[in-house]
């Protein structure tokens, strides 16, 4: 027996963004189903969603506020943090502090972490986890849409008639949309399916054809296979005409390697290229979803690039069943990307290097001043920690000292580092232990907001547990620690819906349909609203009805309007020394 109704809320392990109903007992136990109505799994879970029950224990939990180890008050705490940020700010410059966040914040969690550091302390040391797994696909979208799109849906993934899968093995990290592509072939066994991964994955249990790549080769891959289409009439001239720029300069890129070339930097013969480049030019419905494996590469964005070039290319894009798709790791890094938490963009998917832009953001959040310049990524801000330069640095939900690569450097830096404060759920990680401050944050059950998967689709996340102890949620952290910097007007909100409602003002300020990112219908949100908002995708004009789909009438987020094709320089590269030739 339940004490009350199921609560709607959404998954927090992977970027599907399931629905899920948890049901509490009257004996305090959590069950967890799937939620049939929700359009990203209509009631499928995979074994970690499952189980998520399990996991909400207090076992290990920060309950506490703590500093030097010992439990102190929240107004302790905050002081301190406020002013340590201040006086390092005052003395330091603006640069001199930073934030690291994660994939697993909520978007409201995001968006004053945001705006704290580039509107008010005025720098753009803000970084997040996401970037280690997101970054390329984010850079390869600007570079050829103009912003930072995906341009599909899951729906293209039951209706196309090949789908592609590029370093995505998606049966164990997106088990989900696995499923339901093994559904829908099931019922059309035409469907043809490829994975290009160097391993044989359980993915491959799936496949028509498995492309065993060499490590690295996607852009020699797609770049050959953009010259076949050209040479096969496969191209969609009239496309490529009225919506594209730099096809030509494109082609005689790809043009530069020759069949011998194409063997060596992929690792394939001539049989298995031969049987992919037929199949994929002949295959109007064909979706091209790529994950990590492409992501995580020292060429990310080429790679990004070398697959969008085929679709335009094709014309395959904004189409029911074809489109390029990039699949999300965490939950939330999306939202992430929403609210500019990355240190080289900015909120609502505006352009840090953009003067109006800027302009338009200071005026919105009459911001002091808001940073001019990107600020430190991921690995260069753990650099900067090291070297001396950030002088205070709050880590929030996430554990560098465990994820960050060379993560022996990352520990020194933290341990080393003057004022650290880590926000977590955990009392003991490998980066809270170095910690002055340690923050008690609220998890995923006591958690209140919104987060966007994959396919740009918002759900809300919805508390069903008491907060334990003294542990707060991010964004009430965040924004009381900006009070006591001395911006509290800017960050006197008193729920998350009026942070929503406020994200979405700005997405669409000035926007007139210039910017992707635009969920202006929800700017007036009320609490009532925001309590029983259903899961929608953006983009969500005022007055206008949305699209499951972006670029459907061919036009892009470019000065012209059109998509950028990317000339990719095809030199093979050594990513390993001569006597270890091992990639991981």
């Amino acid at each position: 027996m339940t004490a009350r109704q199921p609560t709607k809320t959404t998954c927090p392990y992977c970027g599907v963004g399931c629905g899920i109903l948890a049901d509490v007992s009257l004996d305090g136990k959590v069950g967890i189903r799937g939620d049939t109505n929700h359009p990203a799994n209509f009631g499928r879970l995979c074994s970690k969603g499952s189980a998520l029950g399990e996991t909400v224990d207090l076992d290990d939990r920060l309950l506490y506020p703590e500093v030097d180890g010992q439990r102190v008050s929240w107004d302790a705490a905050l002081r301190l943090v406020g002013s340590q940020f201040s006086e390092t700010i005052a003395e330091y410059g603006p640069d001199s502090v930073a934030f690291y966040v994660s994939g697993q914040l909520l978007t409201e969690d995001y968006y004053v972490a945001n705006k704290l550091m580039k509107g008010f302390i005025g720098s753009a040391n803000i970084d997040t986890n996401s970037r280690l797994c997101m970054a390329s696909s984010v850079a390869g979208h600007k570079r050829a849409f103009g912003s930072d799109t995906v341009p599909g849906c899951y729906e293209d993934l039951e209706i196309a008639d090949l789908i592609v899968l590029v370093g995505s093995n998606l049966a164990w990290c997106h088990p989900v949309l696995y499923q339901r592509i093994v559904a829908a072939k099931g019922k059309r066994p035409e469907m043809k399916i490829v994975l290009i991964d160097p391993r044989r994955t359980m993915t491959s249990d799936i496949v028509d054809l498995h492309l065993p790549i060499k490590p690295d080769g996607d852009v020699a891959l797609f770049s050959a296979l953009l010259s076949h289409l050209f040479e096969t009439h496969a191209i969609d001239q009239d496309f490529i005409a009225a919506h594209t720029s730099g096809f030509t300069d494109a082609l005689r890129a790809a043009d530069a390697m020759d069949i011998l070339a194409i063997i060596e930097q992929t690792g394939l013969d001539q049989r298995l290229l031969r049987s992919f480049f037929e199949l994929f030019a002949r295959t109007d419905r064909t979706v091209t979803v790529f994950s990590q494996g492409v992501n995580q590469s020292a060429r990310g964005t080429d790679k990004v690039n070398a697959i969008i070039n085929c679709h335009l290319a094709t014309g395959r894009i904004g189409k029911p069943g074809a489109s390029p798709f990039s699949v999300t790791g965490q939950p939330n890094a999306m939202g992430g990307r929403e609210v500019g938490g990355m240190s080289n963009t900015l909120a609502a998917h505006m352009d840090i290097e953009n003067a109006e832009d800027r302009d338009r953001v200071r005026r919105f959040w009459q911001a002091p001043l808001v940073a001019a310049k990107s600020g430190l990524k991921a690995v260069d801000m753990f650099r900067a920690v090291a070297d001396g330069r950030i002088k205070a640095l709050w880590i929030m939900a996430t554990n560098p000292v465990v994820s960050m690569p060379d993560a022996g450097k990352i520990e020194d830096a933290i341990r080393n580092c003057p004022f650290v404060v880590v926000s977590d759920v955990i009392a003991k990680t490998d980066t809270v232990r170095h910690a002055r401050v340690r923050l008690p944050a609220a998890a995923w059950g006591e958690k209140s907001g919104t987060v966007t998967n994959s396919e740009r689709r918002i759900s809300r996340q919805r508390s069903f547990l008491p907060l334990p102890g003294e542990a707060r949620p991010d964004w009430w952290i965040v924004c009381e620690v900006a009070k006591h910097m001395g911006f509290g007007a800017a960050f006197d909100y008193k729920s998350t819906s009026e942070i929503f409602a406020e994200h979405a003002a700005l997405s669409g300020f000035e926007n007139n349909g210039t910017r992707d990112f635009d969920i202006g219908q929800f700017a007036n949100i009320s609490e009532t609203e925001f309590d029983r908002l259903e899961p929608f995708q953006w983009p969500r004009h005022v007055g206008e009805e949305s699209s499951i789909r972006l670029f459907t009438d061919g036009k892009f987020f470019t000065r012209d309007g059109k998509a950028r094709f990317t000339s990719l320089d095809l030199e093979p590269r050594r990513t390993t020394p001569a006597a270890y030739p091992m990639t991981l």
